[in-house]
C-alpha cells in the first residue's frame, strides 16, 4: 500500500513515499506547486498511479541519515490554514462497547479544528478540569471535500484520541466536553480502504518507569458498524461539507487503559504501537496547568 508524507526540510517543503526506516536517508521531492489534496482525490485509491504524478519531473532529493532531525514532519494533508481542518470521531463503535443501547448510527464528536493534531513527540494537552482521561488506540480515516462541497475519502492514518472519560462517565451528556482535548496523529497517509484489522500494544510511563501496559484490537473487523454506512451518513450533512476542508475521522477504540483500572497523571508518557501496520505514537498528556485535578 501506498504511504504519502509532507515535510519541511531547510526552509522548503517536500513530500515522500513510504515508511522511513530508522537510520537510513529520507528521500523527498520538492513540494513546489503540487497540490497533495487534488492529487490523493484524483488518483481515487491508485497509489501507482499517485505516486507517478507526483513524482513526474521532480527531482529527488536525499536527506542524509545523519540530517534526519531537521525534516519536520506534519499531519496527513494538513491545510495551511488550521481552521480547515476538522478533528472529530465516533464513539463506542467496537464489538466490545456493544449494548442493549446500541444505536443505528454512533454518536458523533468534535475534538477541534487542525490545531489539536499533535505529531508523535509533542505534548497532547488535555483541560485543567479533567476527571479522569484515558488514550484510545484508533484508526483516522482523512476526506478531502473538493470546490463542489463534496467529501472523498483520501486515506487514512492512526491516531491517539485522548478522552476525559471521567466527565462522560459522570455526565453521559457531556460527550462533546470529553472529547475536547489534544489528539495524537502519525504524518503517514495510507492511500488505500481502511483497514480490516489492526493490533498493537499501549505502554504507559510514569517518571521514567513502566506504569501499565496492555494490548489493544481495531479495525473495521472489531466494529459493530459498517466503516461505510456511518461515514456516508455524516457526510451526508451539508454544514460539514466547506469547499477545501479536510476531515480526521477517529473511528473508536478498543478498551483502553482505564477500563484496567489505570489512571493517566499529568506527564505520563503514553506510547501506542501499531504493531499490524509499523507505526508509533509517543506523546506525553499534560493538563493545562501542569496538574491533574
Amino acid at each position: 500500500m501506498t504511504v504519502l508524507f509532507e515535510c519541511s526540510y531547510q526552509n522548503e517543503r517536500y513530500f515522500g513515499f513510504g515508511l522511513p526506516e530508522d537510520g537510513a536517508p529520507l528521500r523527498l521531492y520538492p513540494l513546489l506547486d503540487a497540490d497533495l489534496r487534488a492529487a490523493v482525490v484524483a488518483a481515487a485509491g491508485d497509489g501507482a498511479a499517485l505516486e507517478a504524478a507526483l513524482t513526474r519531473g521532480r527531482q529527488q532529493t536525499v536527506v542524509p541519515a545523519a540530517e534526519r532531525d531537521a525534516v519536520a514532519l506534519r499531519p496527513p494533508l494538513l491545510p495551511e490554514s488550521l481552521g480547515d481542518a476538522m478533528v472529530s470521531g465516533f464513539m463506542q463503535t467496537h464489538n466490545v462497547k456493544v449494548d442493549e443501547n446500541t444505536q443505528a448510527q454512533p454518536n458523533w464528536f468534535l475534538k477541534g479544528l487542525g490545531d489539536v493534531l499533535k505529531l508523535s513527540g509533542e505534548e497532547l494537552t488535555v483541560p485543567a478540569g479533567a476527571i479522569a482521561v484515558c488514550e484510545e488506540a484508533e484508526v483516522v480515516l482523512v476526506y478531502v471535500t473538493d470546490e463542489h462541497g463534496t467529501a472523498h475519502y483520501a486515506g487514512h492514518s492512526f491516531g491517539n484520541d485522548v478522552t476525559d472519560i471521567g466527565r462522560f462517565r459522570n455526565h453521559n451528556g457531556h460527550l462533546s466536553y470529553a472529547k475536547l482535548c489534544d489528539a495524537g496523529v502519525a504524518p503517514w497517509l495510507f492511500v488505500g480502504p481502511p483497514p480490516r484489522s489492526v493490533t498493537g500494544q499501549v505502554a504507559i510511563e510514569r517518571d521514567g518507569a513502566r506504569a501499565w501496559e496492555g494490548k489493544f484490537t481495531t479495525g473495521a473487523d472489531a466494529m459493530h458498524y459498517d466503516v461505510d454506512a456511518i461515514m456516508a451518513e455524516l457526510l451526508s450533512h451539508r454544514p460539514l461539507l466547506y469547499p477545501g476542508r479536510v476531515h480526521y475521522v477517529y473511528i473508536g477504540a478498543d478498551r483502553s487503559s482505564f477500563h484496567d483500572g489505570y489512571r493517566i497523571e499529568s506527564g505520563d508518557r503514553v506510547e501506542i504501537t501499531f504493531a499490524s501496520h509499523g507505526v508509533t505514537l509517543s506523546h506525553t498528556v499534560r493538563w493545562q496547568g501542569g496538574t491533574a485535578k
